[in-house]
């Protein structure tokens, strides 16, 4: 055998001998739509790769829409807390959309549902039967989610090392990462990396309202760590985010702007890539209806369903007629007003195959709301997008596609029949939009790794190194006054104001010596 062979072969069984005890991974899920299926691929995932996956799935089918149900090869440990609970939380995330349905999502809105959410943790916690078995199943690591606090606690009770997906770009959480505001716009500046001097004094201000909304957000769990961690040992989330092994973010640079980065920061964008397969046929029969028009897909979350706003389901649907291509939309037909007339070249479903209709060779566009992962599987088939955002990060999503110039959007507020149509008509008129989203498409497929071997990749590293403080710098760990060098910069004011004074004091005396001796001459 060559010596090539021989160290390719030796690259495939290596971790298997490293890892020769199967490992004991357990992920956490407790929020909804595009989070819970990140969390279902990545243990899907993991588990392929051998190791032994568990779930800690929170079971309130609302927060799963619309997804068929598969078979799973990992283990599943579904909770649920008491039904007055459920039934507060559910009122106020219905609350919480229907009020960013009518453009109303105020912040304050935002952090009576993370109220919530400590609530509901607090439920698990308190269930010892579940915590309990948790603990005797002795897991080797613990897999979090950026936005589900409840799960950092869940792997500090445990007392297991834990590493975290973001399911956003960055900015919405602080990871400890070198923040340079000058070309790294904060959260919700809606800016992108290139800023006027204006632009950068906007960044610099937002920085400190992001941390005000920071220290709020998670302020809403500071009861649940009260009631559940001992005093003197108390965990606090801001440093819970700083203490995961490995951060991976689901983004990749086809979208996002070039930042500085962490070593234990890994880019796992196009994570949810499946293989494509054949569209359905039901589809294909209306599609070839328009033959090379083609057609346009409309798929606006799982999470808010858009057709229950009615107003806002008129003018997308008086749009879309204005249009020569045919439209899939993924709107739920129970929910479409029977005094409104379906477009003709329309077709509501309410459920369809995203990944292949956006790999169809006659797709000319892609209506998004802006999630990442519907983002990121557009990029990868090279599909140029009019995005609606509605929630959380999807306008600082949208506004990334359109500083790369593979797309456009418009506000929810905003959407009319004529301003839509003309927005749609652009992107699919205007090649450059196609050529800019094949650019990115380019980009994104052409890593030596692909999403899939960078997790298992790194998981497998920090399994067999014990975990990952040769990755993380003493930054993290720092208290802000050092990491900024507050207690420098007031030392050496100190020193220079000394020298100052004492260089004062000595010219005086110089001064006042000089003047003893004129005197004396004079005399």
């Amino acid at each position: 055998m060559s010596g090539k062979r021989m160290l390719l072969l030796a690259g495939f069984l290596l971790p298997g001998f490293l890892l020769s005890e199967t490992t004991k991974i357990l992920t956490v899920s407790s929020l909804g739509g595009s989070h819970y299926l990140l969390l279902d691929r990545v243990s899907q995932i993991l588990q392929d790769h051998g190791h032994n996956v568990s779930m800690l799935l929170y079971g309130e089918e609302f927060l799963i829409p619309d997804i068929p149900q598969k078979e799973i090869s990992y283990k599943v440990i579904s909770w649920l807390p008491p039904e007055d609970h459920r039934k507060d939380f559910n009122n106020t995330f219905d609350f919480f959309v229907t009020e960013a349905l009518h453009s109303r999502g105020a912040f304050d809105n935002f952090v009576k549902l993370m109220g919530q959410l400590g609530i509901r943790c607090s439920d698990l916690l308190r269930r010892s039967d579940i915590m309990d078995f948790l603990k005797n199943e002795n897991f080797d690591l613990v897999f979090v989610e950026a936005f589900d606090f409840c799960s950092f606690l869940v792997a500090e009770k445990l007392g297991k090392p834990f590493v975290s997906i973001l399911p956003t770009q960055f900015g919405s959480v602080d990871l400890g990462l070198p923040n340079p505001v000058s070309y790294v716009p904060v959260f919700n500046s809606l800016l992108t990396d290139h800023m006027d001097f204006w632009g950068r004094v906007k960044n610099f201000l937002m920085l400190f309202d992001f941390s005000i909304k920071q220290w709020r957000i998670q302020s809403t769990f500071d009861s649940t760590i009260k009631e559940h961690f001992p005093e003197g040992s108390r965990p606090v989330l801001s440093h819970l985010l700083k203490k995961a092994e490995l951060w991976f973010v689901n983004s990749d640079f086809a979208l996002e702007f070039a930042r500085p980065l962490l070593p234990n920061t890994v880019y796992v964008g196009g994570l949810m890539s499946r293989p494509v397969k054949p569209v359905p046929q039901e589809f294909e029969n209306f599609i070839a209806k328009f033959g090379d028009s083609g057609f346009v897909l409309v798929a606006l979350g799982s999470m808010v369903r858009i057709c229950q706003s009615q107003e806002v389901l008129r003018e997308m649907n008086s749009a879309f007629a204005h249009l020569s291509q045919g439209v899939i939309w993924k709107c739920n037909p129970s929910h479409w007003p029977k005094d409104v007339k379906l477009a003709a070249n329309v077709k509501i479903v309410d459920w369809l195959p995203q990944n292949d209709l956006l790999a169809h060779p006659r797709i000319r566009l892609f209506v998004t709301h802006g999630g990442l992962n519907s983002i990121m599987e557009a990029i990868q088939h090279g599909v140029p997008m009019v995005g609606i955002p509605v929630l959380g990060e999807q306008a600082e999503n949208l506004v990334r596609v359109e500083a790369k110039k593979f797309g456009v959007s418009i506000q929810l507020k905003q959407v009319k029949a004529k301003t839509l149509a003309l927005k749609m008509k652009e992107v699919i008129e205007d090649k450059r939009y196609k050529s800019a989203a094949v650019a990115a498409s380019i980009i994104r497929r052409s890593h030596p790794l692909t999403p899939a071997q960078r997790l298992v990749g790194w998981i497998d590293h920090i399994l067999q190194t014990g975990g990952a403080a040769h990755l993380k710098p003493h930054s993290l760990q720092q208290p802000w006054h050092e990491q900024y060098l507050l207690d420098v910069f007031l030392f050496l004011l100190l020193v220079t104001l000394g020298t100052l004074w004492l260089c004062g004091k000595l010219l005086g005396m110089v001064a006042r010596w000089l003047c003893g001796a004129r005197k004396l001459k004079k005399a």
